[in-house]
């Protein structure tokens, strides 16, 4: 068994830009969460292994935090050394500019001053020809040459700005020198490409290995505090996805303002957002960003729409047959919640009931394109008793309420059609939870809670299953199966 931590545990705060604030899980104090950042020693490490009864091999594994190499020493380093190189030839440019310019002022003079001193020669070799007129034009011609005087002392303050850069361009050249002598023959731009490759390649790892079942919910972690006491927000959910824009959607009931932001710092300060104006209201806080578009239920209809943010234009419309809708079946809380949209590792998917289920939780999977019901099961759940529900690997999860004190109470597989009840707690921080979607990019759980906008790191539990046949000289075959629980937080 391999317990493998992903870095989304150690960094997700870093993700969001900020310290959050969190409760301990008795609830008797808070405390500031900052991100957890590794020691830039650290690597793939193996740090504790034991048997369990059945005599498989258990192991825990850290996975290295993303970006490692970018906190190496000599890489912040060649970052300084650049801002420096860039410094110096923003003043060498200045520098340039202005003795350019002087210089040709001293040109455009150079005839006048010719001049004056041809005139200064002649008044001394002829004291008589010096006359009034004549002083008063000599004074004149003076007077437009006193600039000149400016212009020198500008020289020598940039002989001295030059001596500076000079030293400065030495002690840049003998660090870089030193750096290349450390790092070897490779081109610091071919590194960080080697780099950025091995970090996609571990992503792809670990995105195949992350499906599994939930065995935990992390302490949350307060992004921001904005908007109404609903609404909801979200990440491209779509997977890969190099996409890092934020979506806002405030109100349960005939919203049409979708703010997105740039980036997730930017969402945390506010600040950097367009807007968009949807043809069609919505209806409670169910919504999903899938592969750069919105999916949503429109306002007293069970009808899903499909908003593509990049043209601003709806791509799709189609029923949901039998789909309840305007408070005929939400979640406890109530706000229009009927039709809840959201995505996983497996595809897009629809939490609803209807009056033929009794009220029991359905699941739907969609085709994106078409928005078509490719499958569905009747999970058994009162949709009524759920507090909010959400989606991971082809498995819904379901709380037993919104309020303080809830638990991720109910399990429904769709890979098997079959269900558990569960035990998961989770802390309520804020008492009243509207929006609660899983995002398989951040492998972490965006709520809705109260006005404030809330993450939860998970930890899935994997199984996967190695036979491996030894056949021996003799008549013997042996046949070893081993297990490997592969959790990500």
């Amino acid at each position: 068994m391999a317990m493998v931590t992903n870095w989304m545990s150690q960094t997700l705060p870093s993700l969001v830009g900020l310290n959050g604030t969190a409760v301990s899980p008795d609830g008797t104090h808070e405390r500031i969460v900052s991100g957890l950042y590794p020691g830039s020693e650290e690597g793939w490490q193996i740090y504790s292994t034991a048997s369990d009864p059945d005599g498989r091999c258990l192991c825990t594994v850290v996975a290295p935090a993303q970006n490692l190499c970018k906190r190496d020493p000599r890489s912040r380093q060649l970052r300084q050394l650049t801002e420096q190189v860039q410094n110096v030839s923003q003043s060498m440019e200045v520098v340039d500019l202005r003795t350019s310019r002087d210089l040709q002022y001293v040109r455009d003079s150079e005839p006048l001053l010719r001049g004056v001193d041809g005139r200064l020669h002649t008044y001394v070799a002829n004291s008589r020809a010096l006359t009034t007129k004549g002083l008063k034009e000599l004074k004149g011609q003076m007077s437009q040459l006193r600039p000149l005087l400016s212009v020198v002392e500008q020289y020598r303050a940039d002989l001295q700005t030059l001596a500076t850069l000079r030293w400065e361009l030495l002690n840049l050249s003998v660090s870089l020198s030193g750096i290349q002598e450390e790092i070897g023959a490779y081109d610091y731009e071919e590194l960080q490409h080697r780099v950025l490759m091995l970090e996609t390649r571990l992503h792809a790892c670990m995105n195949k290995l992350g499906c599994g079942r939930l065995t935990w919910v992390s302490i949350p972690i307060t992004v921001r505090a904005s908007g109404s006491r609903f609404g909801s927000w979200m990440t491209d959910a779509m997977i890969p996805s190099s996409d890092s824009r934020v979506w806002s959607m405030d109100g349960y009931y005939k919203g049409r303002r979708v703010l997105e932001y740039r980036t997730m710092g930017d969402f945390t300060k506010g600040q950097n957002f367009v807007q968009h104006l949807l043809p069609h209201p919505w209806a409670g806080t169910g919504h999903v960003v899938y592969n750069g578009s919105l999916y949503y239920n429109k306002h007293q209809t069970n009808i899903l729409v499909q908003y593509h943010f990049r043209s601003r234009t709806v791509l799709l419309q189609r029923s949901l047959s039998g789909a309840g809708y305007n408070n005929t079946f939400p979640y406890s809380w109530g706000g229009s919640s009927d039709i809840d949209l959201m995505a996983d590792e497996t595809g897009l998917w629809a939490i609803y009931t209807s009056i033929p289920s009794a009220g029991n939780i359905l699941v739907s999977r969609l085709d994106p394109r078409s928005l078509e019901v490719l499958q569905s099961w009747d999970t058994g759940f009162p949709k009524r008793s759920a507090g909010e529900a959400f989606m991971i690997c082809g498995t819904l999860y379901v709380t037993n309420s919104h309020l303080a004190g809830a638990k991720v109470h109910f399990a429904y597989h769709t890979n098997t059609s079959t269900y558990e009840y569960t035990d998961i707690p989770f802390h309520n921080q804020y008492s009243h939870i509207s929006m609660m979607d899983y995002n398989p990019r951040e492998r972490a759980l965006f709520t809705w809670n109260n006005g404030h906008q809330v993450l939860y790191n998970v930890t899935l539990n994997n199984t996967i299953q190695h036979t491996t046949t030894i056949t021996h000289t003799h008549t013997h075959t042996h046949t070893h199966t081993h297990t490997h629980a592969c959790t990500y937080t």
